[in-house]
């Protein structure tokens, strides 16, 4: 099963199938976190759908830890 990652430090999303310590490769952080975003749907997605995504996610998550 694939599952998609993103970094909460600059929101690069990754896609994986078995690691569970997942890194990003853009800014060297090591704990990406899963999304509940399915694979499938984050395929059709188009480039501007998948930017505001990250967005929201990333204003989301910040709030949490303040």
């Amino acid at each position: 099963m694939i599952k998609l990652y993103i970094c909460p430090e600059c929101g690069w999303m990754r896609t994986v199938s078995r690691w569970a310590n997942v890194e990003c490769f853009k800014c060297s952080n090591v704990e990406m976190v899963p999304v509940k975003l399915e694979y499938t749907k984050y395929v059709q997605m188009s480039g501007e759908e998948r930017e505001n995504y990250v967005e929201s996610w990333m204003y989301i998550h910040s709030k949490k830890k303040k």
